[in-house]
This record gives structure tokens, sequence and C-alpha cells, in this order.
């Protein structure tokens, strides 16, 4: 790794960190007029991942959705390898940390050979629906997502 991230201090320690990911084949619509990846498209692969991993964690059901759900707050993406139409991705997500009412989240992008593709990290913050105001996270649902 030769780019420096700001948010990762030791990037093998940080990789080995990742056990949830979701696989993402890039789309033609994905991609701009030189055919590789549009500089947007990161983000929905995020989004992707990101959904499936609180889905995972319990945090993200149809149920919960009705009262309180994570918004993001801040998101980056550091783009280390081209992506092109029909790469196949890993893109990896985990809870860097969790607050009273938002959590950190990071991402590693992983292209077919298993090389990192994409970083990233986000800020979410857990919403009260009908108040749209932070909502804290009880500590079972801090240890779901930490788990």
């Amino acid at each position: 790794m030769q780019k420096k991230i700001s948010y990762i201090e030791d990037f093998e320690s940080w990789k080995n960190e990742f056990t949830f990911y979701t696989e993402i084949k890039i789309r033609f619509s994905e991609t701009d007029m030189i055919g590789h990846v549009n500089n947007v498209s990161p983000f929905i692969y995020f989004e992707q991942a990101r959904i499936e991993f609180m889905m995972e964690k319990g945090i993200f059901t149809e149920k919960s959705i009705q009262t309180t759900i994570p918004i993001v707050a801040d998101l980056q993406c550091d783009y280390l390898e081209q992506l092109y139409f029909g790469n196949v991705l890993k893109i990896y997500v985990k809870a860097n940390s969790v607050g009273n009412s938002s959590l950190d989240i990071h991402y590693l992008g992983l292209n077919e050979e298993g090389k990192p593709c994409l970083t990233g990290r986000g800020r979410l913050v857990n919403i009260d629906v009908k108040s749209g105001t932070p909502a804290k996270f009880t500590e079972e649902e801090r240890q779901r997502i930490l788990s």
C-alpha cells in the first residue's frame, strides 16, 4: 500500500479486521466515457454494502426503520486502482467505532485479484424518524454493531 490514508494507521492490521463483505458487479451504466467506473459509483457500492451490513447486525430492519434510521452524516472514498465494467468487487464493511447515537463505518473494496482498489469511511447518525433528532443506540445494538 503506497498511498497514506488518514483514517488508516496500519493498512494490513486494518484490512485484517474486516469480516463482512458483499459482492458488486460493475454495470455499464456506472462507467464513464473512457470506460472506467465513474467517481460517484463507489458511494453507491458503499451504500449497498452498508445496508446489507446493518441488516445483518439487526440495525436496519423493516420494523426498526419505522422508529429510527441510521443516516449518512459524512462519507469519503479513496480511489486506489481503476475499475471497469464487468469487474466484480468485494466491498467489505466494518464498524470502526460506535458512539451514543452515531457510528463510524469503514469500507474496503478488493478487485478480483484481491488487490485493494477502494477504501472509505463515513459517519452515520441514528435518527428518530418522528422527531428528526439523534436517537441513542441501545447497549444491545452497540454490541451487535461491534460484533
